[in-house]
């Protein structure tokens, strides 16, 4: 599975709707500082989840969209697209090419899209586990950041090498599973609290219960023998 093609539209610096090609093996970005290498890459990260404004150089996440110049106006909007090879079937996609869309509109609102059906970022994220793709995985390491890989405490390293060798898509229901588990214990104190209260109020429950079962008796009791006395006044003399 290989990256095939990004299509950018509003997003910083690419005002106009921009396809870059990827062709096989290795490619390189080059050009002089502020030529946009860094917002490319951004992209590619934004597309895959990557949630924190400051970590794409912005404030707001509508920081992204193309805010204009001097010349021209901004756009609305920033949408990108991220085209992969999956005739391997690396991805659970019966298709032979997978199209991943982000986009956001000046309001906040966001949208994402598999194949330009919509979808949750979470679907996204999931699609990727164990590709050694996505915003924090090992097929993205920035500026300064192998350095900072090297020197980082073994239980922080543990979770690029847990990417690389595909066991991240199980730590992941492993801690959907607990979490769910955690919400059924909680549900089950709550019904054996409802129940203990419940214990609490049988015993006079029951004492009330024979009281109105006692009056029930009684109550027809009397009107029986009001029947036999109104028969008995209106009978013949």
């Amino acid at each position: 599975m290989r990256m095939k093609r990004i299509e950018i539209s509003g997003f910083k610096s690419f005002a106009d709707r921009t396809e870059f090609e990827l062709g096989e093996g290795l490619t390189a970005v080059v050009g002089p500082n502020g030529s946009g290498k860094s917002n490319l890459a951004e992209a590619v990260k934004w597309v895959l989840g990557e949630q924190s404004a400051r970590l794409l150089r912005g404030t707001r996440m509508d920081d992204v969209i193309f805010c204009g110049t001097a010349k021209r106006k901004g756009v609305g909007l920033a949408e990108v697209t991220l085209v992969f090879d999956n005739s391997d079937q690396r991805l659970p996609i019966d298709l032979s090419e997978v199209a991943i869309t982000r986009r956001v509109y000046r309001s906040g609102d966001a949208e994402y899209f598999i194949n330009r059906k919509a979808c949750r970022l979470k679907d996204i994220a999931e699609l990727f586990l164990d590709t050694g793709i996505g915003k924090e995985s090992y097929s993205f390491v920035g500026q300064g950041r192998i350095e900072e890989i090297l020197s980082a405490d073994p239980r922080n390293r543990r979770v690029i090498f847990e990417e690389a060798i595909g066991i991240s898509r199980y730590k992941l229901r492993k801690k959907e599973t607990e979490a769910r588990l955690g919400d059924t214990a909680g549900n089950l104190r709550r019904i054996q609290d409802i129940a203990w209260e419940l214990e609490t109020q049988l015993e006079p429950l029951a004492g009330e219960a024979e009281r109105a079962k006692h009056y029930l008796q009684l109550t027809d009791t009397r009107d029986s023998c009001e029947r036999e006395l109104l028969l008995y006044e209106v009978g013949p003399r």
